[in-house]
């Protein structure tokens, strides 16, 4: 996965490493390849000792995937310091922080990724935060996952909990599924396609995907609650529409355009483009096993 860092006067690059592939790099290669090609973040989807150890010592941002949020939730208030989240932090995040610059936990990722047909926004329930959560680490601050909303901006609901959310943003899926969705929309090419919604017109799916999720937050009370698009991306083969090209002009005009913001929120957009390596082994269709490379 690359990362388009928008703190920075230059686009720069970060890439998550997945695990589901046979693109087995050492560790340490893949992290020299990373400040060779100035890459400057990276997000890896489990807390892997061998990788975090070589992530030491350099200033690559990493987001480190928790397990799936159920196996963290803890209702129990009698041991804090015991719950399975605790127990995590201490043995994944404690040893490497802060010689590894750890700068997101993400608990739960894809099964409330904003992908295909966008969800109704009570869908998703089940990554609503669990109170353990904030009890994690006090030298760490939690970073969680929420349920998507409709990529009409203003037609979503959320509930926010005052934590930034990390969202998967693919405008890819919901050309593929929606015959009604025009290729250049999803492209950020000039289109015939508009959205009007409130004052804000919107030129291309990826801004209204993104103010959806604004949108939901403000009707819950968290209009200021940060957002960071952990994942988005376009296929370069196997899939409707999915082609080097259109990878190459998505991934581009993502980069060139990110940095403006959103019409709803115009200020720069923390966004990683997925992803660095094929997921060759990973279940499912091929369009997700190996095409996703940046």
């Amino acid at each position: 996965m690359m990362m388009i860092n928008t703190q920075c006067n230059r686009p720069s690059a970060c890439a998550t490493a997945p695990t589901e592939t046979t693109c087995r790099r050492r560790p340490g290669d893949v992290v020299q390849l990373y400040q060779s090609n100035h890459i400057d973040a990276m997000r890896i989807y489990l807390a892997n000792a061998t990788i975090l150890h070589s992530l030491r010592g350099t200033s690559i941002a990493v987001i480190v995937d928790a397990p799936d949020v159920r196996s963290l939730a803890s209702n129990d208030a009698t041991n804090a310091l015991s719950s399975a989240a605790q127990a995590w932090v201490q043995a994944n995040v404690r040893p490497y922080y802060p010689d590894v610059n750890i700068k997101y936990i993400a608990v739960g990722n894809e099964r409330c990724a904003l992908r295909g047909r966008p969800r109704r926004p009570h869908q998703g329930v089940h990554c609503r935060r669990n109170e353990r959560g904030r009890r994690l680490a006090a030298a760490f601050r939690k970073r969680v996952r929420r349920p998507p909303p409709s990529w009409v901006p203003s037609s979503s609901s959320w509930r926010a909990n005052g934590s930034p959310l990390l969202a998967n943003v693919y405008p890819y899926y919901a050309y593929k599924n929606d015959n009604g969705v025009d290729l250049n929309f999803a492209l950020f090419r000039p289109s015939s396609t508009t959205i009007d919604d409130n004052g804000h017109t919107y030129t291309n799916l990826f801004d209204a995907m993104v103010d959806s999720i604004y949108s939901a937050m403000e009707k819950e009370g968290g209009s200021d609650v940060p957002v960071v698009i952990s994942e988005t991306g376009w296929p370069s083969a196997d899939g409707r529409g999915a082609s080097k090209d259109n990878a190459r002009v998505y991934n581009q005009n993502l980069i060139n355009h990110v940095g403006k913001g959103t019409p709803k929120r115009p200020v720069a957009l923390e966004t990683y483009i997925f992803a660095m390596f094929d997921e060759n082994q990973k279940k499912g269709d091929a369009i997700k096993r190996n095409k996703f490379t940046s």
